[in-house]
């Protein structure tokens, strides 16, 4: 898979807790939660067959990760895939909050 960026844009739906990306009538994302006012709790990442290998699973972990950043928020990664692009992305690392509750 590729972290290359793609020309989709990812969009916060607050009312839905996720992070979203919609190609066709495909819709990828990324749901959390929020925890007090200054943790957001990333808890799965679901991308469609068709969009796989495409970057979108990790365009979705940056942007909320970016999300974060921004609003000088701490991350609690439970969902696997975002651990393994913290894995991968060490320039988060900062960001993280491992206390899963």
């Amino acid at each position: 898979m590729s972290d290359s960026p793609t020309k989709q844009e990812v969009v916060l739906n607050e009312a839905a807790h996720r992070f979203e990306m919609r190609e066709g009538d495909d819709t990828a994302v990324l749901e959390y939660r929020l925890r007090g006012e200054d943790h957001l709790v990333l808890i799965h990442t679901g991308v469609p067959h068709r969009l796989e290998g495409k970057g979108v699973g990790a365009l979705l972990a940056r942007t909320a990760l970016e999300y974060a950043r921004e609003h000088q928020m701490r991350v609690v990664p439970l969902c696997s895939f975002v651990q393994a692009y913290l894995k991968r992305h060490p320039e988060y690392s900062d960001l993280v909050d491992a206390r899963p509750n």
